[in-house]
């Protein structure tokens, strides 16, 4: 971009935040409305906040983030076009900038509970970054000199279009940033754990009831094949995010979105965040229906429900310290009761069960609004991106906190397992082959019978001499080979 020239401003070294105190007035198509003279906002921002006021959820922040990237990428394809002189690049440029590092977070103040088109939001963005590009370069707020909210920040674009294109921004950095780190971790540190634990023999359960053995190696080793599954789905409904919508414009046609917009802003975008996005191959899709989002939360549902699997399992191996299984030792974290003393709780597993309860609400109502696409727009955007962030949100801080807190301190009550291993009559399964299974099942029930050990009653039978016992019954001997089993 060339510099500023004596008919044009430069843009000045103006701190952010405006010094003023009551109301100015901004103007929109229907007139003039009266903003809070410390606000970048304009009119249709004040608008929505009168009239949607509802509840105490807002837009999240990362959607105006990922907006900022929208609003840079779009203003240097039109300037490297002639369509937006250079001097005003610079200012929008760098209100964009701003937006991205969350300086301008709190002129961004929308409900979620607005046009389903997310129109509101976008114009949020475009009047906040209009109003600091003025400033930054002279003008006077709310007079739309010289950067104007629609024809200058908004150019080549709709909201029909930008929206979307924010959301899935917004939803692959967050995946990239927080949740699929955060999942690797503790999957990775799980897999150390069946590593570590691979000969240690346990009586396994099925239906609740007692079981024949296993390592609990093995037991582990599938939490930590769950959690590759999931990464491994969310990475493949990830890829769906990278097409991009802007440039439909309106109604998927591109209208008003001037020749090769499209694939110039993709491209831009992903140079500016360092993700692979595209342009959607078809824009009608990528208006009229959301369903890479639905997708894509999808997978998060399927994280939670492996997530959930995990924490019950260990907050009930981990029950007791008395009467429960008390197979596993939690690290223990804080006081569990303000009535009974000494006792600990398994605070972390029922933060990751209360997190996948959630999440799987969410993703009903993230399914639901995606079915409701109505010709050739779905209005239901800013509902599903509530949810999502909100899910990939709650999933990464739980892991994150569930790993630190309490798998990586987890410990074994070799002691019990050895007891249970022991005492377990579906040992009997290795005899199976050798006397029969009516023999071996009657055996079983001998022993519960007559509270006697396995040995006992299968000795007491005459079915089995000691030495057949000793080497066919060999818990080692029943779990396969290596932590996977065989």
């Amino acid at each position: 971009m060339s510099s500023a020239t004596e008919d044009h401003p430069e843009v000045g070294q103006v701190p952010i935040g405006i010094d003023a105190i009551g109301t100015r007035q901004e103007f929109d198509s229907m007139g003039t409305v009266e903003v809070p003279a410390d606000r970048y906002w304009g009119a249709q921002t004040q608008r929505s906040l009168l009239h949607f006021s509802i509840g105490d959820d807002r837009m999240p922040k990362e959607v105006y983030h990922a907006y900022g990237y929208v609003k840079k990428a779009a203003a240097l394809v039109n300037n490297a076009a002639g369509r937006l002189p250079d001097w005003k690049t610079a200012a929008i440029v760098q209100a964009a900038e701003e937006t991205i590092r969350g300086d301008l977070d709190s002129h961004f103040p929308l409900y979620v509970w607005q046009t389903g088109s997310g129109t509101q939001s976008n114009m949020n963005v475009n009047e906040v970054i209009a109003n600091r590009a003025s400033q930054l370069l002279g003008g006077v707020l709310g007079s739309q000199q010289p950067v104007a909210p629609n024809d200058d920040v908004n150019m080549g674009q709709s909201s029909n279009d930008s929206f979307p294109t924010a959301m899935h921004i917004a939803s692959v950095q967050m995946i990239d940033d927080r949740l699929l780190p955060r999942a690797r971790d503790l999957a990775m540190t799980i897999e150390a754990k069946a590593e570590q634990w691979g000969e240690v023999v346990k009586i396994g359960r099925t239906h609740l009831e007692d079981a024949v053995p296993l390592t609990v190696g093995q037991e582990w080793s599938g939490y930590a094949a769950q959690l590759r599954a999931c990464i491994g789905e969310i990475e493949h409904t990830r890829a769906g995010l990278l097409a991009l919508a802007l440039g439909g414009t309106a109604v998927g046609t591109g209208l008003n979105a001037p020749e090769g917009f499209s694939a110039d802003v993709a491209a831009r975008l992903a140079q500016l965040t360092g993700k692979a996005f595209v342009t959607a191959p078809n824009k009608f899709m990528a208006l009229g229906s959301l369903d890479p989002m639905v997708r894509a939360h999808a997978a998060l549902r399927g994280l939670a429900v492996a997530l959930l699997k995990i924490a019950n399992d260990m907050r009930w191996l981990a029950s007791g310290p008395r009467t429960g299984f008390a197979e596993l030792l939690l690290p223990q974290n804080e006081p569990g009761s303000s009535i009974m003393p000494g006792k600990v709780n398994p605070t972390q597993c029922e933060a990751i069960v209360m997190i996948a309860i959630q999440v799987l609400g969410n993703d009903a109502a993230v399914a639901f609004a995606g079915s409701q696409g109505n010709f050739e727009l779905n209005a239901m955007r800013p509902v599903i991106i509530s949810n999502f962030l909100h899910s990939a949100r709650i999933l990464a801080d739980g892991m994150a906190k569930f790993l630190t807190f309490s798998v990586s301190g987890t410990e074994l009550n070799r002691n019990r397992i050895e007891q249970y291993v022991n005492e377990s009559l579906m040992l009997v399964t290795a005899l199976s082959p050798v006397i029969g299974y009516q023999n071996a099942a009657h055996i079983a029930e001998s022993a519960l019978a007559n509270n006697q050990t396995l040995r006992q009653a299968a000795l007491a039978s005459g079915h089995v001499d000691e030495k057949t016992f000793d080497s066919v019954v060999n818990p080692l001997s029943m779990v396969g080979h290596g932590v996977a089993g065989a």
